[in-house]
């Protein structure tokens, strides 16, 4: 597959933010307050924990970006191409300048999703005869569909989760004897020296009864011959998440393990095929939950097919028999199907991959055979 160069985060930012404010003009407002700090990176490249940034609609001279006093090395060179104000207050100290020439048409946007109603009512008492407005999700758009540095950074995440499985994997790190908890410790150590930043989310191991509880919270349970082990898990590379789940078992597999598997893995097949550009996200689900469904065993996919993922482990679109909206190209997705027996067992699959124009591009590369350890 031809992909074209990621080119820099430095270029990244301002084409983003360029974006944005397009969004903000249609919006009929003046300037957007962003004060969510993934959105804040996604648009300026800072990594700090205190940060506002007033984008003005009329261009990037007038937009600024605010932190506090702990961070003025640090946003020198994560945001040198940005005017910044010194101020632990950051949202307010922005709110507070929205009353002259930057905002002289005083429509004001911000995140109220994020947003209390006391922090509003703060902001509203220093912005004068500026109009705030609620604004939600003006920049989750924009982070729907990946940009190339975002998938480089993607692709990265999921190469090192892949080391590092397939380390634990070699060592005989899933075998009889261990814990639940002492698989997901040595899994997360793996991914760390494989170049992740920290584990995308806590990761999940669940052996024998266990499996087929979708989120369990991994616990001293011991493995043992014969076990179903699902482990769910991902690695972080610059701010972006990973996220797969492979399915094993301890010693040869029981018929029921041999089938369930089979079928899971034919009903992601058919989900990753289905994740097109235009698809409807809701039939995407369905062309995998089908294939269980034929099966007989519809009542045990117990969740939605998978989500966005990005700077958040869970972000838009969403692909379930509730979602609504379309697929497009550069879109960054889960597609995880999977059949939970209680008591005895469950199998779940999962891949994150980009949504691309001639086939989807798959990033979490480890084989989707059934493994026996």
């Amino acid at each position: 597959m031809s992909v074209s160069s990621p080119g820099s985060q430095a270029e990244a930012h301002p084409r983003r933010r360029a974006a944005l404010r397009e969004l903000v003009g249609a919006a009929d407002l003046d300037a957007l307050l962003v004060t969510d700090l993934r959105n804040i990176r996604y648009l300026t490249g800072f990594t700090g924990s205190n940060a506002a940034l007033l984008l003005h609609a009329g261009g990037e001279q007038d937009t600024v970006f605010c932190t506090d006093g702990r961070y003025t090395t640090q946003a020198a060179s994560e945001v040198p191409d940005l005017t910044t104000v010194v101020d632990r207050a950051s949202a307010r100290a922005l709110a507070a300048t929205v009353g002259g020439d930057r905002c002289r048409y005083g429509r004001v946007g911000f995140e109220s999703q994020y947003v209390s109603v006391e922090q509003a009512a703060d902001l509203d008492e220093v912005t004068g005869e500026s109009e705030l407005r609620r604004s939600p999700g003006l920049v989750e758009r924009l982070r729907e569909v990946k940009d190339e540095v975002e998938i480089d950074a993607l692709r990265r995440a999921c190469a090192a989760a892949d080391r590092a499985w397939a380390s634990l994997l070699a060592v005989g790190g899933v075998r009889p004897g261990r814990t639940e908890r002492d698989v997901a410790r040595d899994l997360e150590a793996r991914m760390l020296d494989e170049g992740s930043e920290a584990a995308a989310f806590p990761s999940i191991v669940a052996a024998g009864a266990h499996s087929a509880i979708p989120h369990h919270r991994p616990t001293d349970a011991v493995l043992r011959m014969g076990d179903l082990v699902k482990a769910d898990f991902g690695a972080t590379v610059d701010g972006y998440h990973s996220d797969m789940t492979r399915t094993v078992v301890l010693g040869e597999p029981a018929e029921w393990q041999k089938e369930i598997h089979d079928l899971v893995r034919a009903a992601q097949e058919a989900g990753v095929a289905a994740a097109v550009p235009g698809a409807d996200t809701a039939e995407v689900d369905a062309t995998s939950r089908r294939v269980i469904a034929d099966a007989g065993r519809g009542a045990e996919f117990l969740h939605g097919l998978g989500h966005g993922v990005g700077l958040e482990v869970h972000e838009a679109p969403s692909l379930a028999t509730t979602a609504a909206g379309t697929l497009a190209a550069g879109m960054a997705v889960t597609v995880e199907p999977g059949v939970y027996l209680a008591g005895r067992g469950g199998v779940r699959i999962e891949d994150t991959l980009v949504v691309r124009e001639s086939a989807p591009e798959v990033l979490t590369l480890s084989t989707k055979e059934l493994v026996v350890v």
